[in-house]
């Protein structure tokens, strides 16, 4: 439910039911579809479409919901790490992912911000996406792109005006979220036995945010195997009794991949039946 309105912020005229739908059917395709979140974006835009949202609003929402789940992404070891510093414990690994993610997450705001203060550099940015764009497209005998770098800086002055009235309510809505994740990975914990004796909440927390991290690498569909793997391996290695820890994490899994595949697959066929826009929102709105 909390996956609904960071899309109806960065998407306005977007309903709470057309948000859902939108990303349960997103997420399920890129469980079950090989491509994983190349899929579900894909999915995202064509349902989007379907609906009669203008293209330049949807190319917005889909960039910047997944930019700002990728800044969270980063910063939530940094979160962790520091955390854990004030109980009075570390961990090297966490310590590492944290250092890198602050490196990238750097890097990425850096390059964001310079684009949307710099027209020339977005207009660039541009040109190079679209010729690495077309060669890659040239790989697979498959036409050029209809875009160039007059399209990054559209996407500029847009994405500008629209962040500076709507950043705050963009990344609450999305730490919103992303924590209702970690809270039923709490409540599952809990629920299976494993105690704050045992993992505490900021232990929870950091294994949390390290494998999140490693989830957003698309090894596998939906990260099935690795996410598991990873966060059974850093619950135990806090303390947790191994077979609650496994129970837990198998548990949380099941919770926050299986109703969601039922309902984004049961979505990614009745998208239609909803109404789509009557006319467009003014940009910025």
């Amino acid at each position: 439910m909390t996956f609904a309105p960071p899309w109806q912020v960065a998407l306005p005229g977007l309903s709470f039911v057309q948000a859902l739908t939108v990303t349960q059917a997103s997420t399920a395709l890129s469980i079950v579809v090989p491509g994983g979140i190349a899929a579900g974006v894909a999915g995202s835009v064509g349902v989007l479409r379907g609906w009669h949202f203008p293209a330049r609003d949807i190319g917005r929402a889909v960039t910047l919901t997944g930019l700002w789940n990728q800044f969270l992404n980063l910063s939530f070891p940094i979160v962790a790490v520091f955390a854990l510093a004030l109980s009075g414990e570390s961990t090297a690994t966490l310590a590492t992912v944290a250092f890198v993610g602050v490196a990238v997450l750097g890097i990425v705001i850096a390059g964001f911000v310079l684009i949307l203060l710099s027209r020339r550099l977005a207009h660039d940015v541009g040109d190079v996406a679209a010729r690495f764009a077309n060669w890659a497209l040239g790989k697979v005998r498959r036409g050029p792109v209809t875009w160039s770098g007059e399209n990054f800086e559209r996407f500029r002055e847009e994405a500008g005006t629209f962040l500076e009235r709507r950043w705050h309510l963009l990344t609450g809505a999305t730490l919103l979220g992303n924590i209702t994740v970690f809270l039923v990975l709490l409540a599952s914990l809990r629920t299976l036995g494993v105690s704050s004796s045992q993992v505490t909440l900021v232990e929870a927390f950091a294994s949390w945010a390290l494998v999140r991290l490693l989830g957003a690498i698309p090894i596998t569909p939906g990260g099935i195997g690795v996410i598991e793997l990873g966060l059974t391996g850093a619950l135990i290695g806090f303390g947790g009794h191994r077979a609650s820890v496994v129970a837990a994490v198998l548990v949380y899994r099941f919770l926050t991949t299986v109703p969601t595949l039922i309902l984004g697959l049961a979505a990614a066929f009745t998208w239609r039946r909803q109404r789509g826009r009557a006319e467009p929102t003014p940009t910025g709105a």
